[in-house]
């Protein structure tokens, strides 16, 4: 099941800006949206507007939320990850399906043949990114990216941005 995507409104795209501290490239849709209403998670397009290739197709732009997992990859939680990975055969297999259910998400948006079987945040084999693991989850919702839905229920007490997590 592909994710859910609101078309940006101008508001939005002035939110995301000032989120990013920058003017958003290649934003399709908004994706997710915190809990008061703001985006949190953008669908980025493939290929953006000065021709290059972007793999990253879920990106967070909530501050808070982007603050508190990078405190999360800074205590290790990523290699303690990938090493679950390679010793959790059922877990290695639900981290591939969330690849494929990126790769899937990504092609409704266009084929790219540079980044063809790359998806974000090293899936399949590694974890390199909490943010984009947390992205996918938000967007695709539980049950999807089961690396991506333990960062949500990491962050869920202490991130009211979370608070309508659905």
């Amino acid at each position: 099941m592909a994710a859910v995507r609101e078309p940006m409104t101008p508001t939005d795209e002035a939110t995301i800006a000032t989120q990013l501290g920058r003017t958003p490239r290649g934003v399709a849709a908004v994706a997710w949206r915190c809990a008061d209403g703001h985006p949190g998670v953008v669908v980025t397009e493939p290929r953006l507007p000065d021709g290059s290739p972007f793999p990253t197709t879920y990106y967070l732009t909530c501050p808070a939320l982007t603050s508190a997992t990078s405190t999360l990859e800074a205590s290790g939680l990523m290699a303690e990850m990938t090493s679950r990975l390679a010793a959790d055969a059922g877990l290695a297999a639900a981290y591939r399906r969330a690849h494929e259910a990126y790769l899937a998400d990504r092609a409704q948006l266009g084929t790219v043949p540079e980044i063809e079987g790359v998806s974000a945040g090293g899936m399949p084999t590694r974890v390199k990114c909490l943010h984009v693991l947390l992205a996918h989850a938000l967007a695709a919702g539980p049950g999807v990216n089961p690396l991506g839905d333990e960062v949500v229920a990491l962050l869920q007490a202490d991130q009211p941005c979370l608070a309508r997590r659905g």
